[in-house]
């Protein structure tokens, strides 16, 4: 009799699995948060489930970014894209290493590999008219006029903390790497992709590709994904257990299980706010319409828990 074929679930991890709090950054520091996160992970495994891993990177590229600026006296600077694959290299190694040290002791625990990923983007984006993603580190107001002066950089002042630079965050368009992703993951591998959103790339009139100087939002690459994988589940972990209505207000409500016009709906209303789950409510509703028949939001603790249904917030079709 054989077995059943396993389901596969993508799963993305916020920037809190990596992150802890302000005074917990040293790579020490996130390499313990991130031992700590794929403890629950990996009861995905256990569970049955075959699996992808994606991740944010906003603090990592933004700690490369200042380095580059710091040493720019004698070393080169390092550009935006190259920054994005460093990380990838950087978090994937983390990951490979907390999930290999929390199966060790298993009979026959699956190898884990991290795939450098590109994801196309539309060079006729809005969003490279109109950057708005804030990246690297508060500055002066002199010294923000002489990046955009002498670097081309777009500035914005930030609520009254200082100057940022800001970079376009256009939408996916289609990830180069997805076949080898595919032909890992029936072979049996974890596969940790997408980091970060994946290294924005643009394809030119000859069909070539090169970097650009973006960033893309790592829920709605972590969406894409899924569709071109053909995934049974899509899960988004984030900061919190459940997704709420009036999130902070008196009449705050969880959300157990909901469908997918119920999710168009409390988006239309307002209910989330952007940069924080306003995203990831988009990313589970490209899915579910593009064929997907449900998703799970929920954080890393409750990763296990949200499984059996005994937590988290489930959108169905």
């Amino acid at each position: 009799m054989t077995e059943p074929e396993k389901k596969l679930a993508i799963l993305a991890v916020g920037g809190n699995a990596l992150i802890a709090d302000a005074q917990h950054k040293t790579v020490k520091d996130q390499y313990d948060v991130c031992a700590a996160t794929s403890a629950h992970i990996v009861g995905l495994i256990e569970a049955g489930y075959k699996l992808v891993l994606t991740h944010g990177n906003g603090p990592q590229v933004g700690f490369i970014l200042r380095r580059s600026e710091l040493s720019r006296h004698e070393l080169h600077e390092v550009p935006l894209d190259s920054c994005g694959a460093d990380s990838q290299g950087a978090i994937g190694y983390q990951l490979q290493q907390a999930m290999y040290n929390q199966m060790r002791h298993w009979p026959a625990p699956p190898p884990v590999g991290t795939v450098v990923t590109q994801t196309v983007v539309d060079s006729d984006d809005p969003s490279f008219k109109n950057p708005t993603k804030p990246i690297g580190s508060f500055m002066s107001e002199a010294d923000a006029t002489a990046h955009r002066d002498a670097d081309g950089w777009n500035i914005v002042e930030d609520a009254g903390r200082g100057f940022r630079r800001v970079v376009p965050s256009p939408r996916p368009k289609k990830i180069l790497e997805t076949e080898i992703i595919h032909r890992l993951v029936e072979s049996g591998v974890v596969v940790v992709a997408v980091g970060g959103g994946g290294i924005p790339v643009i394809e030119r009139a000859d069909g070539s590709i090169t970097g650009c100087e973006a960033v893309i939002d790592k829920d709605l690459a972590t969406s894409l994904l899924a569709r071109e994988l053909k995934a049974d589940l899509l899960i988004i972990c984030t900061a919190v257990n459940k997704v709420c209505l009036n999130y902070g207000k008196p009449e705050e409500k969880a959300l157990d299980r909901i469908t997918l016009s119920e999710a168009r709906q409390y988006l239309k209303d307002g209910h989330f706010a952007p940069g924080s789950m306003k995203p990831k409510i988009e990313a589970v509703i490209e899915f579910l319409e593009s064929g997907g028949r449900e998703a799970l939001i929920t954080d890393p603790q409750h990763l296990v828990a949200a499984i059996k249904g005994q937590a988290g917030t489930w959108i169905v079709a």
